[in-house]
């Protein structure tokens, strides 16, 4: 990362980072744009990016940078959308992979997934990237849990 190597904390202001090249060889994901905090709106820091194969933007992912806060009860650290034409491949898994050592950068030690429970293609996504289902506040959505410390850091 081109940024400071110190994590951010949940005490420290902050700051978006420069992610670097995000790409597995064939999915690239490259920024939109980013979405600073506003409180009064409720909003927080998020980082938007584009699902890009072969130069054709095929869907959308977006990972929202909050240590705690409704997050891991409402929207979720990630939300990620494929284009029709493009589902069925993996692609919103593999765009998942590439953003953790942005969310480990930002000291996420853990992020929040939510989808609605009759939606099975998100629900495997969730299930690809390792994230464990937990008990969700309502039965019409599923709330997944990815942990992101290493095995002897839990």
């Amino acid at each position: 990362m081109a940024s400071s190597p110190r994590a951010s904390s949940p005490d420290a202001p902050f700051a978006f980072r420069d992610p670097g090249p995000l790409t597995d060889g064939e999915l690239s994901l490259v920024i939109d744009y980013r979405s600073p905090s506003d409180p009064a709106r409720g909003w927080i820091p998020t980082y938007h990016f584009g699902l890009r194969v072969e130069g054709r933007r095929i869907g959308g992912i977006e990972l929202r940078v909050d240590h705690g806060g409704a997050l891991d009860h409402s929207t979720g650290h990630v939300g990620y959308f494929v284009e029709p034409a493009w589902r069925g491949r993996g692609f919103a898994a593999r765009a998942g992979r590439l953003l953790l050592p942005l969310a480990r950068a930002h000291g996420l030690r853990r992020l929040w997934l939510l989808c609605d429970a009759d939606n099975l293609a998100s629900r495997r996504t969730c299930e690809r990237l390792g994230a464990v289902l937990v008990p969700a506040d309502t039965p019409a959505a599923c709330r997944y849990r990815l942990d992101l410390r290493a095995p002897d850091e839990r």
